[in-house]
């Protein structure tokens, strides 16, 4: 297995307009492991674009329990049951996260309940376990090892950026997060650091768009990091690359690549990608962009 990254969805916010890409998720295929990191709405189309084949998934972490995280968790693990998911998944995630698919299955009692009966599928409530976690060690199996820091992310309390760590590489996963000086610590040495990003110039466009006014002005200020911090962190950690990734925006046609790149020009010096949807890269001693991507 090559051992990748794939941004599945790198859209900040739960909302999607025509054209326009999807919510947060990613896979990462490291140890030979299939990881999936957040479960925005497109998750399970993402995977099966990707070439990951549902039967099988093996692990998937929530950062936090926002829709645009969290909300085609149920499904993800459903299709994938239907596609012929037989081995046991196993869900990381805050405080909630169990609740979340228990409140699925329950949704979706009359449809599990007959294709147990009619098709000879195994209960797929048996197949999938929950590990609720806090900061800290959240994971040690087979050489791979996962770390949880909490973050910034008003008025979320359970937020975690995460860290995956395998064979001497390390791939770190920002989550939500105002500006968090402390990240850099938790992400020091990492091959890839994932950091969401926000370009200021954009909020008020979006909020043109969206609606809520002030309100989710003052959210966006207050829970998320510009993409100029962003830069800052990946400087302070002194990563091998840093991928902007949950964009805001991310699908408005006034703000292209050049906008992200001038944002981070004196903050980050280093190798930059900004996240899109299906975007790929090569996980190897320091990250390089996969020439499919």
């Amino acid at each position: 297995m090559t051992e990748r990254l794939v941004l599945l969805g790198s859209k900040g916010g739960p909302a999607i307009r025509p054209g326009g890409p999807m919510p947060t998720s990613s896979l990462l295929e490291i140890g030979g492991r299939r990881i999936v990191v957040d479960c925005g709405l497109g998750v399970t189309k993402g995977l099966v674009d990707a070439g990951m084949p549902l039967k099988a998934l093996d692990l998937v972490f929530i950062t936090h329990l926002h829709s645009d995280h969290v909300l085609e968790l149920g499904p993800l693990l459903h299709t994938a049951w239907t596609a012929g998911l037989s081995t046991p998944v196993k869900v990381f995630g805050p405080a909630g996260t169990e609740a979340c698919w228990r409140g699925f299955c329950q949704a979706l009692d009359f449809d599990i309940e007959i294709r147990i009966e009619d098709e000879g599928r195994p209960d797929i409530r048996a197949l999938v376990a929950f590990d609720e976690f806090t900061e800290g060690p959240v994971m040690e199996e087979s050489g791979l090892a996962v770390s949880a820091l909490r973050v910034d992310h008003p008025p979320v309390t359970e937020c975690y950026a995460l860290r995956f760590a395998h064979g001497g590489r390390r791939i770190v996963f920002s989550a939500d997060t105002a500006y968090f000086p402390p990240l850099a610590d938790f992400a020091h040495g990492a091959d890839i650091l994932v950091h969401e990003a926000m370009l200021e110039a954009g909020v008020d466009r979006l909020i043109e768009r969206t609606g809520n006014g002030e309100r989710l002005k003052t959210h966006l200020m207050t829970a998320h990091t510009l993409a100029t911090d962003a830069g800052r962190i990946a400087a302070a950690a002194n990563v091998g690359r840093l991928v902007l990734h949950h964009l805001i925006p991310a699908d408005d046609p006034e703000f292209g690549e050049n906008h992200w790149r001038e944002a981070l020009r004196e903050s980050w010096s280093g190798p930059l990608t900004i996240g899109r949807d299906g975007l790929s890269l090569t996980i190897q001693e320091k990250a390089t962009e996969d020439a499919r991507a």
